[in-house]
């Protein structure tokens, strides 16, 4: 029986079966690279993430944008007082400012800007420690330039007082400064640490701001009310030196007044120096009321100047109920002579008080103002310039 023949041909060795898997292969890869391939929007961060050159992909066409207006600041501003942090921007971009509505972050920190220019051009002279206060070349007076704005109702007696020692304690300083209201007037320590910046964060709260002058007391040194303190029996050249850097310690006060001083008061020749070269840089003079009566009001006499002297020390005895009754005094002066003037401490007890006080003042037939409007008056009932 003959072998069986077999001519079988190989699979694939036919030209069209070829042609036909090559064209399928070629389309399995065109369909994959279609659907796997990024979207363009990310083609940029593909290109990132791959460390692909940016020239190896295809150009696009950008529209053209117009750039935007440059921001226009108020001449002198910086930049960075628009980037405080967690305050809006207060000026808009034609430079104009911006009123932030009040008790908000950014009203503080403009208000807070404003305090801060000081001093005023024309109202300093450089002086020992800083600027020394002078009356500037067109007759403005730092008694009247950084004194608070104020308006008296007609008819109504006003009542001023002054809350004293401040700047020492931070704690009573900005208990002071946030609770009182911005009528009453605050004087501060001139050793504190960080002066100015206590006395402009006072102003940026409303209220107008004195210095106080460290007074020879009878027992001093051992009861010293600390370096440059104006003596009695100092001469005149020290007592103006020390005098000066005492004044030089900050800016935008409008007044002085005394920080003790029984024994200098006595001695109507040297503190009648001290208030004339006060006055004559422009500043109103204040005495907190305690001592010897006579001392101070004489000297101011004798040097032909102002002074504003407390009607009552309200915190001599520093308790909830002697306050109170010290208030009810300044009330009673205050319809006497249609304005009063008290004086005081930082004490807790004593902020405590004036902020009861104050809240129904009004109700009672009062108004509170700045101790610089009670000044005024009497100044001018005793025929002397402010």
């Amino acid at each position: 029986m003959p072998a069986r023949q077999t001519s079988a041909t190989p699979p694939l060795r036919n030209p069209l079966i070829a042609a036909a898997c090559l064209f399928l292969v070629a389309g399995l890869a065109f369909t994959a690279i279609v659907f796997l391939a990024p979207a363009p929007e990310a083609g940029t961060a593909a290109r990132t993430a791959l460390d692909m050159p940016e020239e190896d992909a295809a150009p696009v066409e950008v529209a053209q944008v117009p750039a935007a207006s440059p921001v226009i600041f108020a001449e002198g501003e910086a930049d960075e007082t628009l980037s405080l942090p967690g305050v809006r921007e207060t000026q808009d971009v034609l430079g104009g400012e911006v009123e932030p509505p009040p008790g908000s972050n950014a009203a503080r920190a403009l208000a807070l800007q404003r305090a801060s220019n000081v001093p005023y051009d024309g109202l300093f002279e450089d002086g020992p420690g800083g600027p020394l206060p002078v009356i500037g070349p067109d007759g403005r007076r730092p008694s009247t330039a950084y004194a608070r704005a104020f308006e008296a109702e007609p008819g109504t007696p006003v009542i001023a007082v002054i809350v004293g020692g401040l700047g020492v304690s931070e704690s009573l300083t900005e208990a002071a400064i946030e609770s009182l209201p911005p009528e009453i007037t605050l004087s501060f320590v001139p050793y504190a640490r960080d002066l100015q910046a206590w006395m402009n964060r006072a102003r940026a709260a409303g209220h107008e701001v004195m210095i106080e002058l460290p007074m020879e007391p009878f027992d001093y040194p051992n009861n010293d009310p600390g370096p440059h303190t104006l003596l009695a029996d100092a001469s005149e050249a020290e007592n103006m030196r020390r005098l000066h850097w005492l004044l030089s310690r900050a800016s935008g006060y409008f007044g002085v007044t005394n920080y003790l001083g029984a024994r200098l008061s006595g001695s109507e020749a040297a503190l009648a120096r001290i208030y004339s070269e006060a006055d004559r840089r422009g500043l109103a003079l204040f005495h907190d009321g305690a001592g010897r009566p006579g001392g101070a009001p004489g000297a101011a006499a004798r040097a032909g100047v102002p002074l504003a002297l407390a009607d009552r020390v309200i915190d001599a005895d520093p308790s909830t109920r002697a306050i109170d009754a010290r208030l009810l005094e300044l009330e009673a002066l205050a319809i006497q002579n249609g304005q009063s003037l008290g004086s005081g401490f930082a004490y807790p007890v004593t902020v405590g008080a004036l902020q009861s006080w104050a809240e129904g003042l009004e109700r009672r037939g009062y108004q509170l103002a700045p101790a610089s409007h009670v000044a005024s008056i009497r100044a001018g009932r005793a025929g002397h310039d402010t």
